[in-house]
């Protein structure tokens, strides 16, 4: 049986068009939300005025993965 993922990747929670794709493998999607995720927070470590911890890093990383959601289909 093919299991085929949505991910639906919001820039925020009130975002009205969210970044969604399929995928038809898991390893496929795993690997697009670690990179997403991962250039996502980069860009607001590099954006941000202010020196950032690495436990502010987590903390947006947490925030990134909340604003995912996986759909089997």
């Amino acid at each position: 049986m093919i299991r085929t993922y949505k991910v639906t990747y919001a820039i925020d929670s009130l975002d009205p068009s969210p970044t969604v794709k399929e995928f038809d493998e898991y390893n496929e999607m795993q690997d697009w939300i670690i990179d997403e995720v991962s250039h996502r927070v980069q860009w607001s470590v590099d954006h941000s005025p202010y020196s950032l911890s690495e436990k502010d890093r987590q903390d947006l990383e947490q925030t990134e993965y909340s604003l995912i959601n996986i759909k089997e289909l």
